[in-house]
């Protein structure tokens, strides 16, 4: 009980929204770093392991955002050195919060496979501010040249496209609290279950796993009964209040050359993406296309659509 009362403690410094899992944007850049020292305790040097690696980091090693663990080499091409290790001033390793797989977590994105085109035009968007989110992402744009966004641009476009998250319907979901570093959602220690009150709830598969930033761990997404039906009807139909996704987005919305897929994104990233689109936090030439779509969608719609692309696989191989 000790343990999940720090637990939540912490957790309640952390301002999140009460339907997305986490506020917007990346991790901050130095909370995790700074954490131990400030607590005047020393970082662990044990060195951990994950299964099928060859690789051993320290945690403090994993959480360096100047140098992302790269636990499977194998698995990706060759990285950019700002995907890697950052310029070590104002751009952090993309990475560290993206992963080496692109795969990502809820709070910041999953980025393999999309199209090139596309994350070009998401990094001019944080540049010139017309994407809002509460994120080092502006600074890191910003400190960017164009041969940089283009390279690391590449790097995730050419990554296999994964799915995020296992999408579960439910009518009650386990106690969860923010993580106060992570700055994600995790299942309380002890804790009992609750109703899911109308609400999407992400949390890792695996804790350890996510925080050694393993580039394959997944998530489990808990969403209401129904949501998964009738998110398919409002992705393929107009169902009288939206446009259909695979007008802009693709067969079985796996995107097409300008424009992103949306199968097999975190419900969770997809569901904050739509409540951004309709207040207006994204507003790039591009997000005002997805205005009509959203304008007249209440949160449940939202909710359903979101579990509805989490299910479906981005890669027709």
């Amino acid at each position: 009980m000790a343990s999940r009362a720090r637990f939540a403690l912490l957790a309640a410094v952390v301002a999140v929204s009460a339907c997305s899992t986490l506020s917007q944007g990346d991790r901050p850049s130095t909370a995790r770093q700074a954490e131990p020292q400030a607590r005047g305790v020393m970082p662990s040097v044990e060195k951990k392991r994950l299964p099928g690696s060859t690789r051993r980091y320290t945690q403090a090693e994993i959480d360096n955002y100047y140098a992302a663990p790269d636990w499977f080499p194998d698995q990706h091409p060759p990285m950019p050195k700002l995907v890697s290790h950052g310029d070590g001033g104002k751009v952090q390793a993309c990475a560290a919060c993206h992963l080496t797989s692109g795969l990502g977590h809820p709070e910041s994105a999953n980025l393999a496979g999309l199209p090139h085109s596309y994350l070009v035009r998401q990094m001019a968007e944080y540049k010139n501010r017309s994407r809002f989110e509460r994120s080092p992402m502006y600074a890191m744009a910003a400190a960017m040249s164009e041969q940089d966004i283009q390279e690391v641009s590449a790097y995730f476009s050419s990554l296999q496209p994964v799915r995020s998250s296992r999408v579960q319907e439910t009518d009650t979901v386990p106690q969860t609290a923010i993580h106060p570093t992570l700055r994600m959602r995790q299942v309380l220690p002890n804790g009992g279950m609750e109703p899911i009150n109308g609400k999407l709830i992400e949390v890792p598969e695996s804790p350890e796993r996510v925080e050694m930033r393993d580039p394959n761990a997944g998530f489990v997404a808990y969403v209401p009964r129904g949501s998964i039906a009738l998110g398919k009807t409002l992705a393929t139909e107009r169902a009288g209040r939206t446009i259909a996704c695979m007008a802009c987005h693709g067969e079985q919305l796996r995107g097409t050359a300008d424009v992103p897929r949306l199968a097999g994104l975190s419900p969770d990233y997809v569901l904050r993406q739509l409540r951004a689109f309709k207040s207006g936090d994204r507003h790039g030439a591009q997000a005002l296309l997805m205005v009509p779509a959203v304008e007249s969608l209440t949160l449940a719609d939202m909710i359903a659509l979101s579990a509805y692309v989490g299910t479906l696989d981005p890669d027709p191989k």
